[in-house]
């Protein structure tokens, strides 16, 4: 068998613009399906932790167990170690690593988390086989994606439209899945999970505040992130019609009307005993 590495590419890179969201990010706002499996001795694995916040917020649920928060990019677990520390948080580490391939040995963890990972690899179902195989029996894989078809808004808009086709585009072209959350109960099935709990959840976005916020980030992420220049390298889009799209996220985010919902599908995975 050829060695597992990953063949998608990333299609966010971590753009200011990228981590205004991710550093948002709680184990109460993204990962509120598994809190109810946690216990306080527990090793958990945290996978594509990116700045490490919801990391961190798991090492102060497991106060006697320890965490370890992996992602391929050596730079943002810079920031991982940062938020730990601010935190003061003592049972914590964080690693380079790829889902394909988990430089671990098996059974090593009571809880495998992942929060919106398999939407960006390669190989989704071997991912999930690698999270299996180190999580020891009776332990927990929690998987959690968005799925950008099912993402709706108000009031309609064509260059709304035109962003969500071209998102889905630029990220398939990269050899990622945009519409994730459907197929994770079919993708822990092909892996082998038999003890499946299937679940969804939504953020949404109303306010003034949150209109802007979350309007402010999509148009500066579609005009300056690595997800731009992939659009433009890639022949998906033109520098203009970015701007465009851009323009159209700011004319919603400013809607006294305006309202978006993200939907996330969820899967809590029970390894048997």
């Amino acid at each position: 068998m050829p060695e597992a590495r990953e063949t998608a590419v990333y299609t966010h890179g971590h753009h200011e613009s990228v981590l205004r969201s991710h550093t948002w990010r709680t184990a109460e706002n993204s990962a509120g399906y598994l809190l109810g499996a946690l216990r306080p001795g527990m090793r958990v694995l945290d996978i594509g932790c990116g700045p490490g916040t919801i990391t961190a917020d798991l090492a102060a649920l497991v106060p006697d167990g320890h965490v370890t928060g992996l992602d391929r990019e050596p730079g943002i677990l810079e920031r991982a170690r940062a938020v730990a520390a601010e935190r003061a948080l003592t049972n914590v580490d964080f690693v380079t690593g790829d889902v394909h391939a988990l430089d671990f040995p098996d059974d090593t963890f009571d809880v495998v988390h992942a929060h919106q990972v398999l939407q960006h690899v390669g190989d989704p179902v071997r991912a999930l086989r690698e999270m299996r195989r180190v999580t020891a029996p009776g332990g927990f894989v929690a998987v959690r994606d968005s799925d950008y078809a099912a993402m709706t808004w108000y009031p309609l808009s064509p260059g709304m439209d035109d962003w969500l086709e071209l998102y889905r585009r630029v990220a398939r072209a990269n050899g990622g899945e945009p519409d994730a959350g459907r197929r994770l109960k079919s993708w822990a099935l092909a892996a082998g999970f038999t003890d499946i709990t299937a679940t969804s959840d939504t953020w949404t976005f109303s306010t003034e505040e949150e209109r802007s916020w979350w309007s402010g980030l999509w148009a500066d992420r579609t005009v300056a992130s690595a997800y731009a220049e992939r659009a433009v390298e890639g022949g998906h889009a033109t520098g203009e019609q970015l701007r465009e799209v851009a323009a159209a996220w700011r004319e919603w985010g400013a809607r006294e009307d305006g309202w978006f919902s993200v939907l996330h599908a969820e899967i809590l995975c029970r390894e048997e005993s």
